[in-house]
């Protein structure tokens, strides 16, 4: 089809004169053509022409307004659409043919379908200019994988361009053209699209899933959390994953399972990048104008692993010198400064990764970023303890280049001094009013005076001052008191501050003078770092010099008068209530004329040592606030308010003592029972010591509880659960140490509990201690069960005391016959063991007791305890001179008598008539010989006789067939005598007849009949 006519005709108007098709053409207006259509030369014909072609063209010119009303119409022709998979990107490549101008500004609208053509998703205008012959190019990223489902695209256009009249309609679209991805899924499989995708962090993604035939029950879990998946088609579903958020560089794990696939698992990775920043504090300075140092804040790093994106790239871009570089570092970078440099820079940083690009932009003037380089040759003298000089140097560029340098003195890391110098090449500072024996620290910095950028950096120097004499007295105190006779009293000072002591303090100079003898004084010296000094001094008035001495010198004195009558102040403690950061102290002056007036504490406790601490007063001051961290609750305090004269003494005028806050008591006192009756008792319990107290003791409770109990009418009841009863009793008196219980029942237990009272509250709740109630019969068994008691241990006492005396009495020892003192003389000439035989001895008469059955007796000596038969029958057994005479007869106790003396012969009986008597005791000689024969003289007669006739014989304890010697026997058989049961043994004379017993007569024991037997 031919070209429409009036497209053709507005074509011919523009070569001919394009000011026809311009809609600001007036009648009056002459269009000018070119050389090729008209030229107009001689000026008459140019007049004549130029008539004759208005009266032609005017005419045409409005039949044209109809022709020209309709639209300026150029369509675009598509020319190629590519896809780029790996950035889901679409490109679009068209030209505008039959474009007859040079360039035209024109609007292009590009449509997007998916799936299917009527199916819009994307709508968007393009503005561009257009040249002839022109290839314009466009691109766009879709949401959804491009390898999942198909996409359409076209395009139209319209002109917008101020040459030409607006146009109010585009021009034709073109055909659809399909963008698509050829993908092939065969059956049992899944995939995935895209693959390893990079996002920024809050990027929403999709992400497609294809699976063939044979393939169902498909879930997918992003990091174990599970995905909504939506349907497109039977083979297709999306996965949207919105906001996605940066867990860690080696991104996030998409897994994907289903029944019946070839992969039972199959998933990817979505790489999730940090936002990249835009750079901050971006500055460029010069210390030598040689280099530009530039740096910058860099911001988070994007890096990413596996290759997945780097970290982020910055570039320097300067526009008049239009150089380019690429820093090496992440947060600056050097820039050389060339010889013929201007003094203007204008840098853009830009900062860059795989996703997009930040930049900021920088311009300044090259003398104007100057960073000065720090001072040096810093020098500092010490003038004096309170003066040091400082000098310094400076880099400068001429004497007309002017610095601005900052000083700082510190102590401390704390800034004491600062001051502001101006210099050209070097400069200098006195520092003055320092501290004597103080450490300091100067520093200087500079800057260019003329255009301020920033300062250098500080160069410092660190000195010392030296010591000097201190310049304050130390802070003196006492705390005084009298015993015997005598005044103790305790210096305290407080160390001097560090600005006072002017250096460190090595000892104390304490100088007392009595004032009632001047000329009596005593010096003491005190060494650092104590604080105290304790002194004896007599009841006279002191005046006492307290000063601090260092290596420089001493301090100005403290001084201290002690009157007299200090320590016996008597001054009414008062109770007072503390907060929690102290006390508020105060008191009633008791003189107009006071110099000042001193608050000390201490610790409550008994011990006159303690940690004092006090505060000086003005004279116009009544009270005060006493705070230290060392108070504690339920610790008591003790302070004291003395008023200071100008005689400097002082006097006693208030005691206070209180608590920063009272604590209920932590143990209740020990409580002991007393005068138990049957009907009462009394309580009694200690007081608490006042240095335990944790608070004012306001009086005590007393619990008592038992069965069944009758209260006091000033007491309380109270029935508990298991039926008891509960008196409760108030002792308001906290002097009150003891409480009577009445009204009570015999033989009844009850309990009871004793608690203090505080304003904090009662003590512990402890257990209740119990005491039984006596019998009313009791104390009367007591009355008579006491005195018994005390009579049977005195006979106990008494007898113990007299138990030698009434051993010696009533049991004496029996002597040992190998002990006796007989052995020496006699001398034996047949037993070299001097055994001592019957016949070694004279008896005059000789008693056999015959054994009976009776009560066995215990013997009770030095010998052993054995039964012995009573003896019954007493056997009298006469000498051979005399038969009738009394012959005297020693007897032995022989218990280690054994076999083999027996054996030997050595033992015996001496036979001999035996006679009873009516008592079983028969008394053969009379009183007088029996007394001559135990007397002096006897023994005599036993030294005195020949050998043989003193030999002793002995009875043997042990049993034996026949009685009688053997040397006698065999002249002089005597009549068989049973001797079995003697126990005794005895020592006869030897010239003793032996006459045979009778046979009726059976001797058991024989003993020695004495004088004065009955």
């Amino acid at each position: 089809m031919g070209e429409p006519r009036a497209s053709v005709l507005r074509r011919l108007l523009a070569l001919l004169c394009p000011a026809l098709v311009s809609p600001t053409l007036k009648p009056q207006d002459v269009c000018q053509t070119n050389a090729a259509y008209l030229t107009v030369r001689p000026m008459a014909f140019s007049v004549v022409l130029h008539s004759v072609f208005l009266l032609a063209v005017l005419p045409l010119r409005a039949s044209l307004t109809e022709v020209l009303g309709e639209p300026f119409q150029l369509t675009p022709e598509i020319l190629n659409v590519t896809v780029e998979s790996k950035l889901q990107q679409v490109n679009l490549q068209w030209t505008v043919p039959n474009l007859t101008h040079q360039e035209l500004n024109m609007v292009f609208q590009i449509e997007i379908s998916r799936m299917k053509t009527s199916n819009i998703i994307w709508v968007e205008n393009h503005s561009a200019p257009v040249k002839w012959n022109q290839v314009l190019h466009w691109n766009w990223k879709s949401e959804v994988p491009l390898e999942c489902v198909a996409h359409f695209i076209r395009i139209r256009a319209m002109v917008d361009d101020a040459k030409y009249p607006p146009q109010r309609s585009w021009s034709s679209w073109t055909s659809w053209e399909e963008v698509s991805v050829q993908v092939s899924v065969e059956p049992n499989t899944l995939l995935i699209f895209p693959e390893d995708k990079l996002v920024e962090e809050g990027s929403n993604v999709t992400m497609c899933l294809m699976y063939g035939q044979y393939v169902y029950n498909i879930s997918c879990k992003l990091q174990e959390k599970p995905i909504h998946r939506e349907q497109l088609d039977s083979h297709v579903s999306l996965m949207k994953l919105n906001n996605v958020v940066f867990r860690n560089i080696r991104g996030t794990n998409i897994n994907c399972q289903a029944m019946n696939a070839t992969k039972k698992l199959l998933g990817t990775v979505l790489f999730v990048s940090k936002i990249l920043e835009e750079p901050k504090n971006f500055s460029c300075e010069t210390q030598d104008f040689k280099t530009l140092k530039c740096s910058w804040e860099p911001g988070v790093d994007t890096a990413l692993a596996w290759d997945q994106q780097d970290s982020q790239t910055y570039s320097l871009y300067e526009s008049f010198s239009g150089r380019h570089e690429l820093s090496d570092h992440r947060n600056s970078h050097t820039w050389q400064i060339t010889k013929d440099s201007q003094e203007t820079y204008n840098f853009t940083l830009t900062a860059e990764n795989n996703l997009r690009k930040r930049s900021v932009n920088l311009i300044f003037n090259l003398t104007h970023r100057v960073h000065q380089k720090p001072p040096h040759d810093v020098t500092l003298e010490t003038l004096s303890a309170t003066e040091a000089n400082m000098t310094w140097k400076v880099y400068s560029r001429g004497d007309n280049y002017m610095l601005l340098c900052q000083l700082e003195l510190q102590h401390e890391r704390e800034v004491i001094h600062a001051h502001n110098v101006s210099v050209h090449v070097s400069g200098n500072y006195l520092f003055s009013d320092l501290e004597p024996d103080t450490e300091y620290e100067t520093r200087v910095r500079c800057a260019d005076a003329n255009h301020f950028w920033k300062w250098s950096d500080w160069a410092q120097k660190e000195f010392s001052t030296p010591e000097a004499a201190p310049s304050q007295a130390p802070d003196v105190w006492r705390h005084v008191w009298s015993e015997n006779g005598s005044h103790f009293m305790t210096l305290f000072w407080k160390p001097l501050l560090k600005s006072q002591a002017n250096g460190k303090i090595v000892f104390y100079d304490i100088v007392v003078e009595n004032q009632d003898r001047p000329t009596e004084s005593e010096h003491y010296r005190v060494q650092a770092p104590a604080l105290g000094k304790q002194l004896r001094l007599d009841l006279s008035s002191y005046k006492i010099h307290i000063t601090a001495n260092n290596r420089m010198g001493a301090s100005p004195e403290s001084v201290m008068i002690l009157s007299n009558d200090s320590g016996h102040e008597e001054v009414r403690e008062k109770r007072i209530k503390g907060r929690k950061d102290g006390f508020h102290i105060s008191w009633e002056p008791s003189s107009r004329d006071a110099l000042g007036y001193v608050v000390d504490w201490c610790e409550h406790s008994r011990d006159r040592h303690c940690d004092l601490q006090w505060k000086k007063l003005g004279p116009n001051t009544t009270s005060t606030m006493v705070t230290s961290d060392a108070f504690k609750p339920g610790i008591r305090y003790n302070f004291r308010v003395f008023e200071r004269s100008w005689q400097q003494d002082a006097h006693l005028i208030e005691r206070q003592t209180g608590y920063t806050q009272e604590r209920a008591p932590l143990e209740n006192p020990k409580v002991s029972v007393s005068n138990s009756t049957p009907n009462s008792f009394i309580l009694n319990w200690p007081g608490y010591a006042s240095n335990f107290q944790s608070a004012f003791i306001e009086g005590y409770h007393v619990y008592l509880k038992s069965k069944d109990m009758q209260c006091h009418p000033k007491g309380r009841r109270t029935i508990l659960p298991d039926m008891s009863v509960l008196c409760e009793y108030d002792i308001e008196d906290p002097e009150q140490k003891t409480f009577t219980v009445g009204n009570l029942q015999p033989e009844s237990t009850y309990e009871y509990l004793v608690v203090p009272n505080t304003s904090a509250g009662l003590g512990p709740n402890e257990t209740f201690a119990q005491v039984t109630t006596p019998d009313e019969n009791s104390h009367r068994l007591l009355q008579i069960i006491l005195p018994m008691t005390l009579c049977v241990l005195l006979i106990i006492v008494a007898c113990y005391w007299k138990s030698q005396w009434v051993k010696e009495k009533c049991y004496p020892d029996i002597p040992n016959p190998y002990k006796s003192s007989i052995l020496s003389l006699i001398k034996s000439k047949k037993n070299p063991h001097l055994i001592m035989h019957v016949k070694d001895c004279i008896p005059d008469v000789l008693e056999v007791i015959n054994k009976v059955e009776g009560p066995k007796t215990q013997r009770i000596g030095s010998g052993k305890a054995h039964a012995e038969d009573v003896p019954s029958k007493p056997l009298s057994v006469p000498t051979e001179n005399s038969s009738s005479g009394p012959v005297p007869c020693v007897f032995f106790e022989n218990f280690t008598y054994d076999q083999s003396a027996f054996d030997s012969g050595s033992h015996g009986l001496v036979p001999g008539p035996l006679k009873d008597t009516p008592f079983q005791l028969g008394l053969l000689t009379p009183p007088d010989k029996l007394l001559n024969v135990l007397g002096k003289d006897y023994m005599k007669s036993l030294a005195e006789s020949p050998t043989e006739e003193t030999s002793l014989i002995y009875v043997s304890q042990l049993a034996s067939p026949m009685c009688g010697d053997k040397d006698s026997l065999a002249t002089n058989p005597p009549l068989p005598v049973h001797c079995s049961e003697y126990k005794m043994q005895m020592a006869v004379p030897g010239r003793l007849a032996s006459p045979a017993l009778s046979e009726n007569n059976n001797p058991t024991s024989r003993t020695l009949s004495g004088q004065g037997e009955q």
